[in-house]
């Protein structure tokens, strides 16, 4: 089974820490849907899927008919399995209920994905964000109320941010008990506004100190309300971990489609779409798949492995592996386990509740390549 991921990258406007690909060319979105459409055609005709997942930018920004037009087209071109998640991500103020309404009747969507970031109106504000906190606690709301799957994204780190702040902002997203939170420290990349704030000396970027406090709250108070610390940054109530996300941490195949888009064979061959939506168009309506690609080394892709299996509460299952690879890794390991950073247990090597906190360290030491 192959997880299928989408990308839509319009945004009505960029947020101040977003170092990802994305435009404001919203005068594009249905040439580039009729380029997603052929697009999938060319690369994944009769491909069995497991998972959909729109991703961005922001794809609650895309209009319904070309929603409905993407969702029927993935259906009469891939076997989708029975049950299949499809994942919707949104921005608070593209939520309705006469939009989710017509969202559910018209589309597969039975999960969503909500950017929330903060509940503190001020901070979203300063990052550029269009909702605003009631927005948020409503879209969720609303969600929730009509069956959907609802996961919502928060950033801790953040300018200016305390941790009674963050604490707020935990107890706020708790109240509303989404199936699924994912929570990410905030990192200052590329050429943002944030960057330049920083060079500015207009924000200052939270201390180490602080964001291993804020991180060890979080995973305490979600804890106590019933929630799985599954991987890294995500946490779910039981039975509604993102299958999407838990097939990449698996390594599975995935098919990414759209400008910027990632897939992966399974084994050793990875490739990435341009990132640029005009060329992007341009080389699927001349019949070209614009990509380029590389095929891993067995070192890396056991890096690979070391990577994503250490994201997760599973880790690495090492009879999976070969005698090579397992010999590397359990000597490799030795020196994090007597630190009680790894725990190996029952044939398993995972992070502890210690290793989390430095993780790039523990996998860097790991790696062959």
């Amino acid at each position: 089974m192959t997880s299928l991921y989408v990308h839509v990258p319009f945004c009505a406007s960029r947020c101040a820490y977003c170092a990802f690909y994305s435009t404001t060319a919203l005068p594009l979105r249905t040439r580039y849907v009729d380029a997603l459409c052929r697009e999938l055609t060319m690369r994944a005709k009769g491909i069995a899927l497991q998972t959909v997942y729109f991703g961005g930018g922001t794809p609650s920004l895309l209009p319904l008919d070309a929603l409905e037009r993407l969702g029927r087209h993935i259906g009469a071109t891939c076997c989708v399995a029975a049950g299949a998640e499809w994942t919707l991500e949104a921005n608070p103020d593209d939520v309705s209920g006469a939009w989710l309404d017509a969202l559910l009747r018209r589309t597969p969507v039975n999960r969503m994905s909500l950017g929330v970031q903060t509940f503190c109106d001020a901070t979203l504000r300063l990052l550029g964000r269009r909702h605003r906190a009631e927005a948020a606690r409503q879209a969720v709301r609303m969600a929730k109320a009509r069956g959907l799957n609802v996961s919502l994204d928060l950033i801790y780190g953040l300018p200016n941010q305390t941790l009674a702040a963050w604490q707020t902002d935990i107890d706020e997203a708790l109240a509303l008990r989404p199936d699924h939170i994912s929570a990410y420290a905030l990192t200052y990349e590329g050429d943002t506004p944030l960057v330049r704030l920083k060079a500015e000396g207009r924000v200052s970027e939270a201390d180490e100190e602080l964001s291993l406090a804020m991180f060890d709250t979080l995973i305490d108070r979600l804890a106590a309300e019933g929630y799985e610390h599954y991987e890294l940054s995500n946490f779910a109530l039981p039975h509604r971990r993102s299958r999407h996300n838990s097939a990449y941490w698996a390594l599975t195949p995935y098919v990414g489609l759209g400008a910027a888009a990632h897939s992966y064979d399974g084994a050793r061959r990875r490739s990435w779409n341009v990132a640029d939506v005009h060329a992007y168009i341009a080389a699927i309506n001349s019949g070209q798949l614009p990509s380029e690609g590389e095929t891993l080394s067995n070192e890396e892709r056991f890096d690979d492995l070391v990577l994503t299996r250490l994201r997760t509460r599973e880790g690495i299952d090492l009879d999976a592996l070969d005698a090579h690879s397992r010999a590397h890794l359990l000597r490799c390991a030795a020196p994090h386990i007597a630190r009680g950073l790894l725990v190996d247990e029952n044939n398993r090597l995972r992070l502890s509740r210690r290793g989390l906190f430095v993780m790039d360290d523990v996998v860097s030491d790991l790696m062959m390549a």
